[in-house]
């Protein structure tokens, strides 16, 4: 019988991307608003990312000979699919190893708030940051945008695909920080004080590893139990660096 999961699944967020270090920038100067030079869907990693997503790639194929992932999976965005791509050149998965785009693992989208720094939004909108204050991040959805418990629904339908189709199989997914937050909430059955924890504890690393395992003894039919979570040890061995920025274009946390 097929178990209902996959044997392993793995969660990567992508390498560091150009967004992140203009976001970086932005801070640094005081600015209100990120200077970006495409929409967030295309932006690209950064030459760091692409470090990162080779070292990636070169651990699972050192450390995973016999366990590469199996299945590919991938936010649409840039940043995402490249990570992905650059993780198969390096031997990370076989080489005709199909890469699936799946618009549900799409980054959190921010509507008016896209682009602007924490003081840029208290700036200029601050009826909408003060709404955040009230809501909290997991409940608050911008105009035009989404909350955290939005992005949450559709990763439910993305876990039913992966469910049906990818039972018994080494599934690897590259998407977002958020993406890999929400999908902890859901499949380890979190409520919103424990998956705000989490976030507060450090931002997801890029190309940082978080990794479940089927277990068949975990409840009726078994289930996945988290084996690790934000996991550096491709970079560590490649001596590259980490970076742990904000995946959002938005710049505000808490």
């Amino acid at each position: 019988m097929t178990p209902r999961w996959p044997s392993v699944l793995w969660v990567v967020r992508h390498g560091q991307s150009a967004g992140n270090v203009a976001r970086d920038a932005a801070h640094d100067q005081g600015l209100a608003r990120i200077e970006l030079t495409h929409r967030d869907v295309d932006v690209p990693l950064s030459d760091l990312g692409r470090e990162q997503a080779t070292a990636l790639g070169k651990w699972f194929a050192e450390a995973h000979e016999d366990g590469r992932p199996e299945v590919m999976l991938s936010s649409p965005y840039v940043r995402a699919i490249q990570t992905a791509q650059i993780f198969r050149e390096a031997g990370g998965c076989a080489p005709d190893e199909k890469i699936c785009s799946d618009e549900r693992l799409r980054e959190k989208e921010f509507g008016i708030l896209d682009g602007l720094t924490t003081s840029g939004v208290a700036q200029f909108q601050p009826e909408q940051a003060k709404f955040r204050q009230l809501l909290g991040k997991f409940y608050h959805r911008p105009p035009g945008g989404e909350s955290w418990v939005d992005v949450i629904f559709r990763l439910r339908a993305l876990m039913d695909t992966v469910s049906l189709h990818y039972g018994g199989r080494r599934v690897m997914i590259v998407a977002h920080q958020v993406v890999v937050l929400c999908l902890r909430y859901i499949i380890e059955n979190l409520d919103e004080a424990e998956v705000l924890a989490i976030d507060r504890e450090g931002d997801v690393a890029n190309c940082a590893i978080t990794e479940y395992r089927f277990d068949a003894s975990a409840g009726r039919d078994g289930n996945l139990v988290l084996a690790r979570y934000n996991v550096t040890a491709p970079m560590a061995s490649a001596a590259t660096q980490v970076t742990a920025e904000p995946d959002q274009m938005v710049a505000a946390r808490g």
